[in-house]
C-alpha cells in the first residue's frame, strides 16, 4: 500500500519516491517478482544491493514511477484497495480492530513437507564422519523436528507469547 507521501518507499534507504519520479529498477527476474518488487531511489541505492543479493550480470534500468492515477488503477483491477488519503490511513489504524488468529489446526491437517534440506544434512554427515546419508532419513528427521517445534510451541504458549524464541528449544 502506498504511503501518503508517495509511491513507494526505496528497497535501500527507505527515501519516498514520489508518483511519476524517476526510479531505478534491477534487470534480475528474482528482484522484479510481485512479491519481491525491488525499486531504488537512485542508481547508488539500486548498486547497494548488489553487495546483498551477489547477481552474476546486472545492471539498473530506468523507470518511471507511475502517476497516482494508474497506480490506483492497477490496484483495483488487482482487487487491492486504493491508497487512503492523506489522515486516512491513521485514521483506519485507530478504528479497525486486529484480525483474531485463527485456532491452531489438528496435528493431522497440517501439511507434511519435508523440513529439512537433505544436501546440507548430507554434507555435514560427510563432513563429520565420512558417512552416506540415506535419502529415506529425511522423514523421520523431519518428524523430529516437527515434534521438537511442538513442544517448543506449548512453552511459549504457556509464557503467553506467540513468538518461538530460542529458549523454547532447550531442554529444561
Amino acid at each position: 500500500m502506498a504511503e501518503a507521501a508517495g509511491w513507494r518507499r526505496c528497497s535501500s534507504c527507505k527515501t519516498p519516491i514520489d508518483f511519476g519520479a524517476a526510479c531505478w529498477v534491477c534487470n534480475v527476474s528474482t528482484c522484479n517478482r510481485p512479491r519481491t518488487g525491488l525499486v531504488f531511489c537512485s542508481s547508488t541505492c539500486w548498486d547497494a544491493h548488489l553487495g546483498v543479493v551477489y547477481h552474476r550480470e546486472s545492471y539498473a534500468i530506468e523507470r518511471r514511477s507511475p502517476s497516482r492515477a494508474e497506480w490506483e488503477r492497477e490496484q483495483r483491477a488487482a482487487g487491492a484497495p486504493a491508497a487512503p488519503a492523506p489522515g486516512e490511513r491513521e485514521a483506519r489504524r485507530s478504528v479497525a480492530p486486529s484480525a483474531p488468529r485463527p485456532p491452531p489446526a489438528p496435528r493431522n491437517a497440517l501439511p507434511r513437507d519435508v523440513l529439512i534440506v537433505i544436501t546440507k544434512l548430507k554434507s555435514y554427515v560427510r563432513a563429520r564422519a565420512g558417512m552416506n546419508t540415506s535419502d529415506r532419513v529425511v522423514e523421520p528427521l523431519s518428524e523430529a523436528v516437527r515434534r521438537l517445534t511442538d513442544r517448543a510451541i506449548d512453552k511459549a504458549r504457556a509464557e503467553g507469547r506467540k513468538t518461538l524464541l530460542e529458549r523454547d528449544f532447550e531442554e529444561s
